[in-house]
Parts: structure tokens; sequence; C-alpha cells
């Protein structure tokens, strides 16, 4: 009997040896702490089944970070473009049969709803370290070019659904990978200017010159200016949201107990919305206590990315790191008011299947950077 158990102990060991366990526990704590707040902004009707539907796909995304934690850097490395070019199928075929509230989203896949572009949220690094591997660094003009199309193809696609959201959060994490790369600090002086400018039309420029928007794209814009000029209508989330956030004081009015979200003055609060439910629920310091775990998880990618002892397997984890930071600044920025409302879940607290499983399945290809990272040499 001893010898059985200690042999049980072993395969365990040998299975999980992979896993990286401080990135593990933060993640864990994230999805408790989402599972919590889900069940909360869904109510006595809904809570339950949605921590049930979410709890699944936490189980199958931790079941697909174990296993691309299993691989080793230079397969996944051989395995690249195959797998740029199979994200590519689906976020092509959206646009032909794809269903969505405002464009062509998700593919009906009858058992699950599939968002493609949340695919290349680790492809595009993936494809894009692949790259940047074989080339000397820091990168030249000619190697930038090959890289910008690399991220303007799968960006222009997402574009073209539309989803500017999701389309700017891809193309930050190519961004990213360059900046990792050793770009020249004058190309992203010259895109902080070009962003600069962008921020400005939107601010101030007429609603007139953004007519090759779609409606609800224009109402964001002009929300974002001033989302009192229409607090029942276009300006209601956002004014709700703020509601939420500051009602919450220090620490918060207690769980399942905001009145935002449970008297459905809060819309989109299980999704988009769901960090407002936390900050009026648990405070700032349930806020904190979330931005450090997240923070916690960045550093511990930029820590492995700093560790490891190839090109490829440093831009990836690097990539994918930066990549969750962006996507936090985004949804952050966005229930406060500071961003315009353009859709981007907050990591691991959102309701959602397809970006759970994807963000879970990346940091599984940052743990196999650390896992298989070599003792010696290159």
């Amino acid at each position: 009997m001893t010898e059985l158990l200690r042999w049980g102990v072993d395969l365990l060991r040998h299975l999980l040896r992979t896993l990286d366990w401080p990135l593990l526990g933060a993640l864990l704590a994230l999805m408790a702490i989402g599972l919590a707040v889900l069940y909360s902004a869904g109510g006595e009707a809904l809570g339950s089944h949605l921590v049930l539907a979410q709890g699944v796909r936490f189980g199958v995304g931790l079941v697909a970070m174990w296993a691309l934690s299993r691989i080793t850097p230079v397969r996944l490395r051989a395995w690249t473009p195959g797998v740029f070019a199979v994200a590519l199928v689906p976020l092509v075929l959206v646009l032909f049969i794809g269903t969505g509230k405002h464009g062509a989203h998700w593919i009906d896949l009858k058992f699950f709803y599939l968002q493609p572009s949340e695919l290349l949220k680790i492809a595009l690094p993936m494809m894009l370290a692949w790259y940047l591997h074989r080339e000397p660094l820091p990168p030249g003009w000619r190697t930038t070019l090959v890289a910008a199309l690399l991220i303007g193809l799968p960006t222009g696609l997402i574009l073209l659904q539309p989803d500017f959201g999701t389309a700017m959060l891809v193309a930050a994490s190519g961004v990213f990978g360059l900046y990792l790369a050793g770009l020249s600090w004058w190309w992203f002086i010259t895109a902080v200017v070009l962003g600069g400018t962008a921020v400005g039309l939107v601010m101030f420029a007429p609603i007139s010159w953004f007519s090759f928007l779609r409606e609800y794209q224009q109402n964001r814009i002009l929300t974002f200016r001033d989302p009192e000029n229409d607090p029942l209508g276009a300006g209601w989330n956002i004014l709700q949201s703020k509601i939420a956030i500051g009602g919450g004081g220090w620490t918060g009015k207690g769980w399942g107990q905001g009145s935002q979200s449970h008297l459905d003055y809060l819309p989109e609060h299980t999704t988009d919305f769901i960090f407002s439910v936390l900050s009026e629920e648990f405070g700032w310091v349930g806020v904190a206590v979330v931005l450090l775990l997240y923070l916690f998880v960045v550093g511990r990618c930029l820590w492995i990315a700093m560790d490891a002892r190839d090109t490829y397997s440093r831009l990836l984890a690097g990539t994918l790191g930066m990549a969750l930071f962006v996507y936090v600044i985004v949804n952050g920025g966005m229930v406060s008011g500071l961003l315009p409302v353009v859709g981007v879940p907050m990591p691991l607290l959102s309701y959602g299947g397809t970006s759970a499983v994807s963000l879970l399945a990346g940091l599984g290809l940052v743990m196999a950077v650390r896992a298989h990272r070599p003792v010696h040499g290159y």
C-alpha cells in the first residue's frame, strides 16, 4: 500500500512539474474572486448557473494551460507558423457566418460560441516571436515592416467585424513584441504622436468626421466626451458604473449588497462592467487586492521572460505578460470613464468562455518557457 501511494505521488509530481506554482496560485485567486463576484452579480436567479458555466470554462482553460506547459519551446516554435495560419481561418470565416449584436464577432458551434479574435491573442505573439527569433536584433527597417504586416493582417480582419477594442488589444500585443525585441525608441515616439493626434480628434473633432464608423461607435465617442449629455441613453452605462465605483467607498457595501447591479441599474454587470460590481461590493480594498494579483501575474511573466535562454521564449513570455497588463488597464479605464467603452472584458472576472480559455492557455505557454528552460547554454 505504501509503495502504491508513493508511486501515485511520484506520478502526480511528474504530471504537475511543468506548472509554475506562484503564477498558478495568483490565477486561482483571481478565478475564485471572479466566481464570487459573478455569483453576486447574477443574483439568486442566475448566480449559480453563471458560476457553474464559468467554472467549467475555467476547468477547460486550466487543462489547456497544463497541456501547453508540457510542450517544449523548441516544439512550440516549430508549430508556430501552422498555429498562426489555422487561427486566421476562423477569423476570415466569421466575416461570412458570424453573429453578434453589433457585427460578426462569434461563430455558433452549437455547443458553444467561438470568438475567433481571441485566438489571435495567442497566435500573434507566437508568430511575432517566431519571426523575430530568426532575425538580427534590434530589428531594422525591413524586419519592422514585415512585423507590421504580421500585426496588421489579423488586426485588419478584426476591424472588419467590426471589433475595435479587440483589434487594438491584438495590435498592442504585437507592438509589445517589437518593444521587447529592442525596436528603436523613435518608432514609439512617432506612435505616441500619432496616438495623441487620434485622441485629440476623438475629443474635439466634429462627429461628422467619423461618418465611416457605425452609429453605436459614434455614440461611444460622444459618450466618452460627455456622458451626461444623454444620461438616460448612451451615457447610462458609464454613469451607473461611476456611481457603483464611487458608492463602494473604502471597504464596499458587502458581498451581494451592491445596489447598482442587484437593482439592474448597471447594464452588462456580469461581463464588461463586472469590475464596477467588485468596486461597489468590496470597495477600494478589494480593487487593490485584485490589481495587486494582476500585477503579480504580469511581473511573474516578465521575470520568466528575463530568465529565458532564447529569443523566441523571451519574446513570447514577455509579450503575453504585457498584453494582460493592457487588458486590465483598458477595462479599468473603460468602466471608470477614463477610456471609451470598447467592450473589453476584465480577465478572469468577466463572464465569458473564449476569453478565459485563451488567457489561461496563453499563460500555459509562459509556464512552458519556465519549465523547459535549459540549465546551460542556448
